[in-house]
């Protein structure tokens, strides 16, 4: 269970969180922390108990069939069959549960790609294949939350360091085994790799295309890319 501190927030209102169809903004989970904290004046402690599982778990479920811009409060209420002070007294807003699943996510994806380099076989193959298993988690962690994870993505800086640490690390290993051309700016070369990936997946979830078919479109394109860095 994912623990949550002490925020400086007014008790939500009866109803808060019940107009359908707004604009939901995407929040990164640590400005979502800050931005709740320093709201209202009074503290609140919220309950941390399994129940904040169930509900996670519930908005997780309904964003997936219903889409996370059109879930609302009384959705979760009426799956789970509790009330307001239930839910407030654990949670802020429905934002505040997929910034936690968001958080889920990358994690989830950050230890599954732990795939480091053993110095035996192909490099190229060594970076296709973390590429693709990129995508495969993708589909497996995302697949109906991929609008609402690509716009987090994009408000995370957190998480772009990550990944432009870790393509960064591959790039020099490649410059070192000479596979790849030693004038290469790392910088924009990692920049360049990660918006392919993210955008193929993206795009492939979006529209939908079987996860083989995409796997193997995403392996053809991205040989072709390190094909033009190779010396």
């Amino acid at each position: 269970m994912i623990r949550r501190g002490v925020f400086n927030a007014k008790p939500s209102p009866a109803g808060r969180g019940l107009t359908r169809c707004r604009k939901r903004s995407i929040i990164p989970p640590s400005t979502q922390c800050a931005r709740l904290h320093q709201k209202g004046e009074a503290a609140i402690e919220l309950i941390q108990d399994e129940l904040c599982d169930v509900i996670t778990a519930s908005v997780e479920r309904l964003a997936q069939e219903k889409g996370p811009q059109k879930l609302t409060v009384r959705d979760v209420l009426k799956d789970l069959g509790i009330t307001n002070r239930v839910f407030y007294n654990r949670f802020h807003s429905i934002d505040e549960v997929l910034a936690i699943i968001y958080s889920r996510s990358v994690a989830q994806v950050r230890r599954s790609l732990a795939m480091p380099w053993d110095g035996q076989g192909d490099y190229e193959e060594h970076i296709c294949a973390v590429a693709r298993r990129t995508l495969e988690l993708t589909y497996e962690s995302r697949a109906n939350l991929s609008g609402y994870i690509f716009e987090a993505d994009c408000a995370s800086p957190d998480n772009f360091a990550w990944w432009q640490e870790e393509i960064k690390k591959l790039i020099c290993t490649g410059k070192s085994l000479h596979w790849l051309r030693s004038d290469l700016d790392e910088d924009a070369v990692g920049y360049s790799i990660w918006c392919f990936i993210r955008g193929f997946a993206a795009d492939a979830i979006a529209r939908k295309l079987p996860k083989e078919t995409a796997c193997q479109q995403l392996d053809y394109g991205f040989r072709c890319l390190l094909r033009g860095l190779k010396p």
